[in-house]
């Protein structure tokens, strides 16, 4: 099974993201998007395969969206789209890519949602939060 992750290292969500993939037994095809954007027919696919709009697929927090008026509710979606484009930084992150889906894994458990469940054991996050326990079940 192919699962790709568009990831950002300095991020502890994505990080989170790629440890759960790989504790499912995967090792990802790995871009880091924010050295490798993804083209606008790209984005605009994960997005809509992850069942959100350009405005919530939009990073605010550590970004410059205030600063750029991207806060404006008349922006339409091109708009926005060119400002990820031009600023991959504002693109949200992670989006895992799997057969079994597309999510932007925020929080990072979302991803176990499009993972086969082949879990090994308990699985916690850098924080320390348990999400999987002992026999590699979610405790959502």
């Amino acid at each position: 099974m192919t699962v790709t992750i568009y990831h950002n290292p300095a991020c502890g969500t994505s990080r989170n993201a790629l440890a759960l993939i790989r504790h499912a037994g995967f090792e990802p095809t790995i871009v880091d998007y924010l050295q490798t954007p993804p083209s606008r027919e790209e984005l605009v696919r994960l997005i809509a395969d992850a069942g959100l709009t350009v405005r919530q697929a939009i990073r605010e927090k550590g970004t410059p969206f205030a600063e750029k008026g991207l806060d404006d509710p008349s922006l339409a979606d091109d708009q926005l789209l060119d400002a990820m484009l031009a600023m991959p930084i504002l693109i949200n992150r992670p989006f895992v890519v799997s057969p079994l889906g597309t999510r932007l894994a925020r929080p990072s458990e979302t991803v176990i949602d499009i993972l086969p469940e082949t879990f090994k054991g308990a699985f916690a996050k850098e924080d320390g939060e348990v999400v999987l326990d002992a026999e590699g079940k979610p405790l959502r």
